[in-house]
């Protein structure tokens, strides 16, 4: 994966333009000078919790035992989940409710900024590639510094595209994003049974059966492993 397909992945993960709404309102009690400052501050929290899952994430991976396989494939199925909300929203919002008072850490630089999402998919790319680390920094820069110019300048983009415009955006984003997070879930499980080919083997159909574990074929076409379990039944009935 290049550093612009990094970056564009990550900059879709983010989601600045289904942000916008959710920040003015959070943001809206605040007098308007307060509201810049929470907002660097949230974005920057946000920016030093990626970092950390992308610098430290491998060996977070190895402490826990997770091989990058796993986290791809999980990492897929939360980016598939997060896209069909961004889809079909609901009120609540991506991530639930959101407090009352003025945000601090939560929900604003998490997770709506550095969700369970981002932080899979910054970990999968800091293990898959070390020896990128620096180009996997450079794109979650580019990506993040995209976010903090949308998010900073939320009020105007509000008002000059509306909601209508920013919903819409917003699900195209969706649709892109579940996308990416299907191919990132068929890319583990590929991996995954690449590293153990025993498995596919274990279902490859020959002659009308099914091969088994140990080669041979259970002429029944059941999904047996091998042809003891016909011979115990005298046929092909249940064992």
């Amino acid at each position: 994966m290049s550093v612009a397909a990094a970056a564009i992945l990550l900059f879709l993960i983010l989601d600045p333009l289904g942000n916008v709404p959710v920040f003015l309102s959070l943001l809206k009690p605040l007098p308007p000078a307060r509201r810049r400052r929470v907002l660097v501050r949230e974005l920057l929290i946000a920016l030093a919790v990626l970092l950390v899952f992308l610098w430290l994430g491998q060996w977070v991976l190895l402490a826990m035992h997770l091989r990058q396989e796993s986290v791809s494939i999980a990492g897929g199925i939360v980016l598939f989940l997060i896209g069909l909300r961004m889809i079909f929203p609901t009120g609540e919002g991506l991530f639930g409710d959101n407090p009352e008072g003025e945000p601090f850490i939560v929900p604003m630089a998490i997770p709506m900024i550095a969700g369970p999402s981002g932080m899979a998919a910054v970990m999968l790319l800091g293990s898959q590639a070390p020896e990128r680390m620096l180009e996997w920094t450079t794109a979650l820069l580019i990506a993040w510094l995209a976010t903090a110019v949308i998010l900073y300048s939320a009020t105007y983009l509000y008002r000059l595209l509306g909601r209508g415009v920013l919903i819409a955006v917003e699900r195209l984003m969706g649709m892109l994003l579940v996308a990416l997070s299907v191919q990132m879930l068929l890319d583990g499980v590929a991996a995954y049974l690449a590293r153990y080919p025993g498995i596919l083997r274990a279902v490859v159909v020959n002659g009308g059966g099914v091969t088994g574990f140990d080669g041979r074929v259970n002429r029944c076409g059941a999904p047996g492993f091998g042809v003891a379990s016909t011979r115990a039944t005298g046929g092909c009935g249940l064992p």
